[in-house]
């Protein structure tokens, strides 16, 4: 087992406003916006276009959004990031665990400097994304390969059907539907990707769907009692389908009135789940009569802390 000062795990998560303020949100996206992986313009194009039309623009109408579901600790990202870190310290006391963020506070750059002053010279670092994507965990490493060239790193790519975080994932829809009854349908809702990645070979819609079918086999589900959808887009551009919105409609029009959400795609719960599934989809299935119930993310439950521990461990070559 390494030793402490050596050895550190940083769960990175994608980041988040510091405040629920347009000021706050239109610093946040201008950091997140002006990552190459995430918007692949012409920086000639895209920076007058971000910073005199859609920064403007979209900073109050965000900062409304995040206003709904702010907990009196901050951001839910944040605080359940955190307390996710925290349970994964309390199943790796030999480690230093972390959380840090891709953009926004605490940055993963400072993380990193902060360790390096700790002397610490091995590192785990855990994106906290299952499923791969040339725009979230490989912008991780851009970070890493800047950052941390003096380190020993080791980065987990991805974890979209270890068998511990499917597990976790089945069960706590279970234990939910247990407890509120069980819905005519299982829709599974994951952030969005421009067709356009996936066709140059971005393996993210094929680890959704491998994501997806290991936690419906989980629960023993038929293929006819789930749906795999896509939410969030952004742009005019066309995007991995069916998206989330219009299965939604569909599901209303075949008289389904009951219907259960879950986003196995995201670690915490976050503006994604909570405004846009949690308030914006409900509010949208309500209006066809339909009752949209949405099954919160693992966030710091133990089964989740558990099987994240094992995934670093296994990172090392550790047995468990």
């Amino acid at each position: 087992m390494p030793d402490a000062p050596n050895t550190a795990l940083i769960a990175v998560n994608l980041g988040t406003p510091e405040a629920p303020t347009a000021p706050a949100v239109r610093r946040y996206l201008a950091e997140f916006l002006h990552d190459p992986r995430v918007v692949q313009l012409s920086r000639w194009i895209w920076y007058p276009l971000l910073h005199g039309l859609i920064l403007p623009l979209r900073g109050p109408k965000a900062a409304h959004k995040y206003q709904q579901i702010w907990l009196p600790e901050g951001s839910p990202l944040a605080v359940y990031t955190r307390q996710l870190a925290q349970a994964l310290q309390q199943r790796l006391p030999q480690w230093r665990v972390h959380d840090a963020m891709r953009y926004g506070q605490p940055g993963l750059p400072a993380r990193l400097r902060a360790l390096r002053d700790q002397g610490v010279r091995r590192l785990v670092v855990l994106p906290l994304y299952p499923q791969y994507s040339t725009t979230t965990t490989e912008s991780v490493k851009d970070v890493l390969a800047r950052e941390a060239r003096d380190f020993e790193v080791h980065v987990v790519e991805q974890y979209a059907t270890d068998a511990g975080w499917v597990a976790a994932v089945a069960d706590s829809i279970q234990r939910w539907r247990q407890q509120h009854g069980t819905g005519e349908h299982l829709l599974f809702s994951y952030h969005g990707l421009p067709q356009r990645l996936a066709r140059a070979g971005d393996p993210y819609p094929q680890q959704c769907d491998a994501s997806t079918r290991a936690i419906a086999q989980a629960l023993g589900l038929s293929d006819d009692q789930w749906t795999l959808t896509y939410q969030s887009r952004f742009g005019k551009e066309r995007w991995l389908e069916p998206a989330t919105d219009l299965s939604l409609d569909a599901l209303a029009a075949r008289g389904m009135r009951q219907v259960d959400v879950v986003c196995p795609g995201f670690a915490v719960d976050c503006l994604e789940t909570l405004e846009e599934v949690g308030i914006g989809f409900v509010e949208r299935f309500a209006a066809q009569g339909g009752q949209l119930r949405y099954i919160p993310c693992l966030n710091a439950e133990p089964a989740h802390a558990d099987a994240l521990a094992a995934i670093a461990r296994r990172a090392l070559g550790e047995v468990e």
